[in-house]
């Protein structure tokens, strides 16, 4: 089953590589074409990450009547003397 995040991975590079070929065809230089559909790309991956970020879905199952336990490390400190 295909996400959100699958889709996002999918129009990364068809933005890219979609948006430069159809400036460059219309007549826009390379040197404007590339970072047009760079910066349509940046887009997508910026409300990809902060829009519609990723969510851990197990803090969201729980709910708030779950018990809080603290995590105590494993593993004692490292002593840096």
């Amino acid at each position: 089953m295909t996400g959100y995040y699958d889709y996002v991975l999918g129009v990364i590079p068809l933005a890219l590589l979609g948006i430069t070929a159809v400036l460059s065809v219309v007549g826009f230089p390379l040197a404007m074409a590339v970072p047009a559909g760079g910066g349509v790309a940046a887009l997508v991956i910026g409300h990809a990450l902060f829009v519609n970020g990723p969510v851990n879905p197990t803090a969201q199952s729980q709910g708030p009547q779950a018990p809080q336990t603290p995590q105590t490390p494993q593993t004692p400190p490292v002593n840096a003397d």
